[in-house]
């Protein structure tokens, strides 16, 4: 069992920056591949970073590359997301995930496994 718990969702203006968190219980989180998802209303869960466990490698959706960074801190268990120039179609429950296999597609939510609660972030204009 993985329990993830994110943080750091708010109310921004457009061009705006927030951080999210996501600490993991589990003492064998460096083992996991984690990630980024969002969801607005009415519409489908959808990948927005991902990296791997060693940190080495990560992946984007096309809408936010250049704007956001993921990165992890393996010794505190901890995955972020640094959002930078914020706009409002990025308004979305935001969730992190976690996934442990070593041949997967990053961005497909369907093969995380491991879900936290979700943080909301609202961006208007």
């Amino acid at each position: 069992q993985v329990q993830l718990v994110e943080s750091g969702g708010g109310s921004v203006q457009a061009g705006g920056s927030l951080r999210l968190s996501c600490t993991a219980s589990v003492s064998t989180y460096s083992t996991y591949n984690m990630g980024w998802f969002r969801q607005a209303p009415g519409k489908e869960r959808e990948g927005v970073a991902a990296i791997i466990r060693g940190g080495n490698s990560t992946f984007y959706a096309d809408s936010v590359k250049g704007r956001f960074t993921i990165s992890r801190n393996n010794a505190k268990n901890t995955l972020y997301l640094q959002m930078n120039s914020l706009k409002p179609e990025d308004t979305a429950m935001y969730y992190c995930a976690a996934n442990s296999r070593s041949r997967y597609i990053p961005l497909d939510p369907r093969q995380y496994a491991y879900w936290g609660q979700g943080t909301q972030v609202t961006v208007s204009s």
